[in-house]
């Protein structure tokens, strides 16, 4: 496998190592769909981009502007895609975008239409690949959508899962022929168990789930069903849990901060869904701590995964480059509640130290245990690490 990725990429033009980092770390950034829908035009797109840099976000490592559905208008007679009358001018907004020191990303469905009913990218795999490479485009995300319609007038189950992979693979080799480095986000909501084949198809992260929705319960259901993923993910290729709520406003604040912590564990991409204009502090707390940051974005690429659960708590632990443990302590029920976590539990057999990285505040040296009081549907996330 690994020699028909080089052979691809050698014929691309583009050099190994420019592929290899192309998401060393989990991609971060915004995407219009949580917040905005199919509402979507140029000057949202730039205010957005705006945001992003007045922000500090942009400096935290929030780099791609993602326009998910809705850009797109007709192809001429040449099957030429062209953006609808809300976005005049794709490479000039390509270029406002990269002047900020920012990244711009795309949508598009490997069927006839995009969920939102626009066109797709079926039989102009190529021609939409070089499009958007001289547009400026810096990732791509391809949602099934109508091709689903394709996959179930197959004659076998197999020949659909066979089909599904193809579609995938044709577009990753289109966007490695345009000679531009185009992240590759592929959506198809886990169908297929995509973890086990979306690095073979090209894909540098692939959705794990079905759509978040701004509400506690779904938020967790999605987050906690991703234990025993973690031999999937590595630098280069991610499992994909879907964006970020935070802000949106439909949970509390220790709802949110549940929600980052847990993504950071799970080296999730941090794709914010907000309106980016409107943020409260505590959004832009949540979503600018350096500390959690740090964990989504170590250098390991190590995912987290499941060390203790029950109904009331979860606890998860995720191995970082310097040889220290994230560690989130989750709490479940609507009340606060204690919980403790066994330093052994973690492989630990001598004294560690721990820090709390919401408070910034280190906890002392420790030998057994470590016990706190969680907030309600809270977490506390900490960094443990061995004394040597």
């Amino acid at each position: 496998m690994l020699k028909k990725i080089a052979l691809a990429v050698a014929l691309s033009g583009i050099s190994l190592s420019t592929f290899a980092k192309l998401a060393e770390t989990p991609p971060m950034g915004w995407s219009s769909w949580n917040h905005f829908g199919l509402h979507i035009d140029d000057a949202t797109i730039r205010a957005q981009a705006d945001a992003l840099v007045s922000s500090g976000l942009r400096d935290a490592g929030y780099l791609y502007v993602n326009i998910d559905d809705a850009w797109e208008g007709e192809r001429d007679a040449n099957g030429v895609i062209h953006p609808n009358s809300q976005f005049p001018d794709m490479k000039a907004l390509a270029d406002y975008v990269h002047s900020k020191g920012l990244k711009l990303g795309i949508y598009s469905s490997p069927g006839p239409k995009t969920c939102g009913g626009y066109a797709g990218s079926y039989g102009h795999e190529e021609q939409d690949a070089k499009t958007y490479a001289e547009w400026g485009i810096d990732y791509l995300k391809y949602d099934l959508c109508s091709f689903y319609e394709i996959m179930i007038n197959a004659d076998s189950d197999e020949e659909a899962r066979q089909l599904m992979r193809n579609a995938y693979s044709k577009m990753h080799h289109a966007l490695q022929t345009t000679g531009r480095p185009i992240l590759f986000s592929l959506c198809q909501y886990g169908i297929d168990d995509v973890w086990q084949w979306g690095a073979a198809v090209g894909g540098n992260l692939w959705r794990t789930t079905g759509d978040i929705e701004d509400n506690y319960k779904r938020m967790t259901d999605i987050g906690f069903g991703q234990a025993g993923l973690a031999k999937y993910a590595a630098p280069g290729h991610w499992n994909d849990p879907d964006m970020l709520e935070v802000g949106n406003g439909g949970m509390t604040t220790e709802e949110y901060r549940t929600h980052i912590s847990l993504w950071a564990l799970l080296a999730a991409p941090l794709l914010t869904g907000n309106d980016l204009t409107n943020m409260t502090p505590d959004t832009i707390s949540l979503l600018m701590n350096p500390e959690v940051i740090a964990i989504d974005q170590d250098k390991a690429g190590k995912q987290g995964d499941r060390v203790r659960a029950n109904d009331t708590m979860e606890i998860w632990a995720r191995p970082l480059a310097d040889g220290s443990q994230a560690v989130g302590l989750f709490n479940l029920t609507a009340t606060p509640m204690e919980i403790s976590i066994s330093f052994s539990e973690l492989g630990y057999k001598n004294q560690v130290k721990v820090r709390d990285t919401w408070a910034h505040k280190e906890l002392g040296t420790m030998m057994k245990q470590y016990q706190t009081l969680v907030p309600a549907h809270g977490v506390a996330l900490l960094q443990v690490a061995e004394v040597k």
